[in-house]
């Protein structure tokens, strides 16, 4: 999103946040609805021009989204709804794509409330990987050409009792309407929004063999030195590393064989 669409999406955030900070406000239902809202808006191509029109008021808009959805959805999220077709949108599909975000949001929220985002964390990165693994799988919950309730089934076989409920809600959203997004590339902006709930960024991490705590332990703090801000490391091990390690932070790859290259490089950039 750029301009007008970036503005109003961190102002929704904001909104969420007040909201959740609220321990009374149901966090997992304000997803599950949002979740409603942004199918609703994906379907609805009328309603979300109209709900996105610069030349109608932001309450005109309001009124109108509180008319149709009054009664529908809560009042919590009806008024995070509301506020967010007040604002201004470069394009109409970028709000129905703020929804589905807070939805999101809003149920990471649940999970940290609870204390598992780390473990919510930890298996949307190695759902993503598993997925990577299996061609078939992929296959099987990404072919157009697959029913709907057999994707929904075939994760419920795969996932229930196995994950947190977080986890599978989240992934169900992703693999049932994926609204022209890749698995992939879902499951990693699920991840990059589990991190930012606590302003954490996420390193994924290939190893020759499995890290030693003070391995880790050294990694992160070397992480931490060199980006300014504490990072989230997701573990993978791959024998084809040969002994070495390979970090991934966004778009840069660094390649070492101990985590003292790291500290090697964050005293460069200090000095």
């Amino acid at each position: 999103m750029n301009g007008a669409s970036r503005e109003a999406l961190a102002a929704g955030r904001e909104q969420l946040d007040a909201l959740t900070d609220n321990t009374s406000v149901d966090a997992a239902k304000l997803g599950e609805e949002l979740a409603s809202v942004t199918g609703l808006l994906d379907r609805e191509g009328s309603l979300r021009r109209a709900l996105t029109d610069p030349a109608k008021t932001g309450e005109a808009k309001a009124g109108l989204a509180e008319q149709l959805l009054g009664g529908q959805i809560g009042g919590e999220t009806l008024d995070l709804v509301s506020g967010l077709v007040r604002s201004r949108w470069s394009r109409s599909r970028d709000l129905t794509d703020a929804v589905e975000e807070l939805s999101y949001a809003a149920d990471l929220v649940a999970a940290q409330r609870t204390g598992a985002l780390d473990d919510v964390e930890d298996e949307l990165f190695r759902f993503g990987r598993i997925v990577s693994a299996s061609s078939d799988l992929r296959a099987a919950l990404t072919d157009k050409v697959v029913a709907t309730s057999a994707k929904a089934e075939l994760l419920r076989s795969l996932l229930d009792g196995r994950v947190n409920p977080v986890t599978e809600r989240l992934v169900a959203r992703l693999v049932t309407h994926p609204r022209g997004r890749s698995l992939e590339a879902g499951l990693e902006a699920l991840s990059k929004l589990a991190a930012a709930r606590r302003n954490r960024m996420v390193a994924v991490v290939v190893s020759a063999v499995p890290l030693t705590d003070q391995q880790k332990q050294r990694l992160g703090a070397a992480l931490a030195k060199l980006y300014g801000r504490q990072v989230h490391l997701n573990l993978d091990v791959d024998p084809a590393v040969l002994g070495g390690i390979t970090v991934r932070v966004g778009e840069e790859v660094i390649n070492g064989t101990i985590a003292d290259r790291l500290e090697e490089a964050a005293r460069r950039m200090a000095g």
